[in-house]
């Protein structure tokens, strides 16, 4: 079982874009979860991910719904990337099964899907910022929850 990342609603496929990229090149299957801002399609991603499109594991759900009965029935744990969160991102324990979500740039997740969650965490930065870029953020995590899990080791 491996870890997994999920996008929730995205608005910029430039931001799209890289974090498919990402998660090829770490082998990290990615779940888009529509509808997105901008018009989901192969041409936008070879665009901004290059040659990589190619090699990312991409799921698509319709909706929240349909990406929550998919976590549901593969027993994964969601993990909320949030400014509002209160655990680190680097205090945290991830699992392999856990499946980590980024919400819209613009907006986040609604407080609904925030609830469901099984836990939240952020990026400790500078009081006075408000946020990362999402990409960045992305990374930064997705990083962080492989060299915790050993998931760095199933690459080499």
């Amino acid at each position: 079982m491996s870890l997994h990342f999920a996008l929730y609603q995205p608005d910029i496929p430039q931001n799209t874009g890289t974090i498919l990229r990402l998660c090829a090149c770490l082998n990290v299957p990615i779940h888009i979860i529509h509808p997105t801002g901008f018009a989901f399609s192969d041409k936008i991603f070879r665009r901004s991910a290059m040659d990589y499109a190619n090699h990312v594991h991409l799921f698509e759900h319709n909706n929240f719904t349909d990406f929550e009965k998919w976590r549901q029935q593969n027993s994964r744990r969601l993990i909320l990337l949030s400014t509002k969160a209160k655990n680190s991102a680097y205090d945290f324990e991830y699992y392999k099964n856990d499946v980590l979500l980024a919400g819209r740039e613009t907006a986040g997740v609604p407080q609904e899907i925030a609830n469901i969650c099984d836990a939240g965490i952020r990026i400790p930065m500078q009081g006075q910022m408000r946020s990362l870029n999402v990409a960045i953020s992305c990374a930064m995590v997705l990083g962080e929850a492989l060299r915790v899990s050993s998931g760095f080791a199933e690459l080499d």
